[in-house]
């Protein structure tokens, strides 16, 4: 018997409801309660939260690029190299590729990741490095005809993709959703910047 209800609770699944009809994750809930001994869970369990629904996302989009096996920084980047191709770099106004500098600062990740990325995109003949003809000390990185073939074949199951992933989600739930992430990102860059401003952490002495 205690094997039946075991597997009627996994059948069951983790998600419950609060009192205002909210989900929430019971293991996290619990296991987080255990970790600050008694006290407020809210902001860990919306952490957890966030980290599940990312890794949701990204199951249905590693499902939709048919084991081409690109990361989602590297499709990142072949995504933006794409709408330059069509709107003239980052300005919209001149060659159609990018600098990995510009990449870099596009997708929030270092120079040296961003050239990690562009590395796997010339691997899978999806991106080409050139000289910028306008400036000879810079490198423009731009996706190449298989690499723009790949987008179009893309963009169909990933439509498919976050349809069903957000079923249900009303345009204004959407639209918070997006506002609410962004907000996390937000608070996050001003903190990196606050660390980078001190050197010894905030934890330092000050004299």
């Amino acid at each position: 018997m205690k094997q039946v209800h075991t597997s009627e609770e996994a059948a069951a699944g983790p998600l419950g409801r609060d009192a205002e009809g909210r989900l929430y994750d019971s293991r996290v809930r619990t296991a987080m309660g255990v970790f600050t001994k008694g006290g407020d869970t809210l902001a860990l369990e919306a952490a957890a939260a966030a980290r599940s629904a990312f890794h949701a996302v990204e199951k249905l989009r590693a499902h939709g690029s048919r084991g081409r096996g690109l990361s989602a920084g590297a499709l990142d980047v072949l995504v933006r190299l794409g709408a330059a191709s069509r709107t003239g770099g980052a300005d919209g106004g001149g060659e159609p590729g990018l600098t990995v500098g510009e990449l870099a600062r596009a997708g929030g990740v270092s120079p040296r990741n961003a050239t990690g990325l562009v590395d796997t995109l010339e691997r899978e003949g999806l991106a080409r490095r050139s000289p910028d003809p306008n400036d000879r000390r810079a490198v423009l990185v731009t996706a190449t005809d298989e690499g723009l073939a790949w987008l179009e074949e893309f963009r169909a199951p990933t439509e498919r993709a976050m349809a069903a992933v957000f079923r249900g989600f009303s345009a204004e739930e959407l639209a918070q959703l997006r506002h609410l992430c962004l907000r996390l990102v937000e608070n996050q860059q001003q903190i990196e910047q606050y660390l980078t401003a001190v050197p010894d952490g905030p934890g330092a002495e000050v004299s």
